[in-house]
Formats: C-alpha cells, structure tokens, sequence
C-alpha cells in the first residue's frame, strides 16, 4: 500500500533531517520522483514552491508532497513519519544527552551538525534552481541578493520585492 510505504520512506528520512525539512530536498526528490516515480520533477518544484510561499514551518512540503501522491491518508503519513520519530528519540535522549555536556565527543557531535545542515540546504537550493531551469538572469539574481544581504542593511522584504518585479516584468 503506498501510503504505508510513504510513511516507511519518510521515517527513514526524518532520521537524516539536520537542517530541516529543506535540507532533504535532494534526498526526498531521489526517493519520491527517481526511485519510485510518485512525481514528477516540476511537480516536485511546484510543490516546494507553494510550501515556501504558504505560511507555516518548512516541514509543509513534506506534507503537500503526501497530499499530491495518496491525498488525506498521504499527507498525515508523510507529516507524521517526518515529526514523530525524531520527535521521540529526542525527548527520551536529550535528558541524558545534557549528561554528557562538556564530553569531548558530545561538543563534536554538536560542532558537526552545523556545517552538514548548511550543506544539505545548499544542496536542497542546487537542486531546486536546476529544477526550475533558472537562465544566466536567474544566476545573477542570486548572486545579487546574497551579495547585497550581506552588505547592506536591507530588509529582505526589499529584495523578494525586487525579484518579483523583475519576474513580473518578464526579465527572469
């Protein structure tokens, strides 16, 4: 039953989330559009698409992808097996975990988390600016933005602004 083996794939991920929901992105597009063909690739985009542009946490991709492939039943087995079991194990370890506070292996564990969520949400934008077939307008707009969230003040209000004057202008 696919709604069981949804729930099966996505515990398997939720193991792996450093970083988030969008930190799986390429690992969830491998499962759900290449090893299985539940989706296709721009469905896929179109989905983390409108997670990004809803309210909520990013863990709602998780849950449209669900709704997309098996509908009600889909989207609780993909929420759920995203939260749960991560959700679980956390509460019963983070009291021992406070135990080992100051152990050389625990601040390692701590200090390497950082950068493999960091790489995984990069990994997670890689994928999805190939996904949607961004041109040499496309790579500069990003280069723009990082550039300019990271020497100005701005607002990043400002910047979302500009880029969707600049789509709605057809220039991207």
């Amino acid at each position: 039953m696919i709604v069981v083996q949804l729930f099966l794939e996505f515990t398997l991920l939720s193991f792996i989330a450093f970083g988030g929901a969008t930190a799986l992105l390429p690992e969830m597009h491998r499962v759900v559009v290449d090893q299985h063909h539940w989706l296709d690739a721009t469905t896929f985009t179109h989905l983390y698409a409108i997670a990004q542009a809803a309210p909520g946490p990013n863990v709602l991709v998780v849950t449209l992808i669900g709704w997309e492939i098996a509908g009600l039943a889909g989207a609780l087995a993909t929420t759920l097996a995203m939260c749960l079991p991560m959700s679980v194990l956390i509460y019963l370890l983070i009291d021992r975990w406070d135990s080992f506070a100051g152990r050389r292996w625990q601040q390692a564990v701590s200090l390497g988390v950082a950068p493999l969520a960091v790489g995984l949400v990069f990994s997670g934008a890689t994928l999805i600016a190939r996904s949607a077939g961004l041109g040499w307008a496309g790579v500069v707009l990003i280069a723009v933005v990082v550039l300019g969230n990271l020497k100005t003040a701005w607002h990043p209000l400002w910047f979302i602004a500009g880029g969707a004057l600049l789509g709605g202008l057809g220039l991207i």
